[in-house]
């Protein structure tokens, strides 16, 4: 027989957005949505709503957006809502005291096929470490971060060209449908699980900073070249440009690699009319699209029009 499921959904960016449509669009009665509050952004400070909480309004659904998620009367409002399960993507680490509230549990979807790439960034860290595979996996929620037992998972090849925005937008689609076969199994009773399997190795997917998407030029290309498409678009793979008397900070959003012998330093500059290049172990970098401070991002055909490389520029 099946259960009269009554579910709340807990998200805030894009990727949240695909599975809360994927199930209102198959009939699942979402009773409530929890999404982060709303923030101060832009010249104008013009408070800004998440992307889950923008389509949760157009559909006319309960929305709650604690800034606590220990707070009592939240608590109180999650309650009142009677959920019996809870979904999660792309939120918060919940407290015990939500997640043990609903009766057949709250899980949630994680863009890696778990264990590996635990943290906030799986999609970009798979396309920096240059794997070949990556996927998604729905799992309970337990106390740690996404240690959980699995319950579904789903895999896809990584385009050797591909950068982590692509990937995104095809890991939130192959997600959303394990989002509603994983509510179909637990509306069925027929939901099984699995504990995360020990690994000695495991890959992490830490937090991106300043200092982790700065580009090591003397690392190898491949190297180079996966950190570039798997910051693009964001938050973007950045180096230092000395050129001239200037020092600037540019980010790097596309670029290919050229396998070549060659005398120059690590990290110098060579540019023509229409290619900029940098000289790296066993080849260079040819970037494609870059930003330069307080500019927009342009191809480098662009730039060039209206900016000169000293013949002694070089990256750092």
């Amino acid at each position: 027989m099946k259960r009269d499921l009554r579910i709340v959904f807990m998200g805030t960016p894009d990727f949240a957005v695909a599975p809360l449509k994927k199930l209102i669009e198959n009939n699942y009665n979402i009773v409530g949505v929890v999404t982060a509050p709303d923030r101060p952004a832009g010249r104008g400070q013009k408070l800004n709503q998440s992307a889950v909480k923008q389509y949760a309004v157009a559909q006319e659904l309960k929305v709650l957006q604690p800034t606590n998620l220990k707070d009592e009367s939240f608590i109180t409002a999650l309650q009142a809502l009677k959920a019996n399960l809870q979904v999660v993507v792309a939120f918060r680490m919940l407290p015990k005291v939500v997640w043990q509230l609903p009766e057949y549990g709250t899980f949630n979807l994680h863009a890696s096929l778990l264990p590996d790439y635990r943290g906030a960034a799986p999609i970009n860290w798979a396309v920096i470490n240059g794997e070949q595979k990556t996927g998604v996996t729905t799992f309970f929620i337990d106390e740690k971060i996404d240690t959980g037992e699995i319950i579904l998972q789903d895999s896809t090849a990584i385009e050797a060209d591909e950068n982590a925005g692509s990937l995104h937008d095809r890991l939130m689609a192959i997600g959303s449908d394990l989002v509603l076969k994983t509510v179909k199994q637990i509306e069925n009773g027929t939901v099984s699980t699995k504990p995360q399997p020990p690994v000695t190795n495991l890959k992490s997917a830490n937090k991106l900073n300043k200092d982790n998407c700065k580009i090591d030029w003397s690392d190898t290309i491949d190297n180079i070249y996966n950190k570039i498409r798997g910051l693009s678009p964001y938050p973007a793979a950045w180096s230092i440009l000395i050129n001239q008397e200037q020092k600037l900070n540019l980010k790097i959003y596309k670029a290919e690699k050229e396998i070549a012998e060659h005398t120059y330093s690590i990290g110098r500059v060579l540019s023509s009319k229409k290619d900029i290049k940098v000289a790296v172990d066993t080849g260079f970098i040819k970037i494609l699209e870059l930003q330069l401070p307080g500019k927009k991002k342009m191809d480098a055909k662009a730039l060039l029009n209206g900016f000169q490389f000293d013949t002694n520029a070089k990256m750092l």
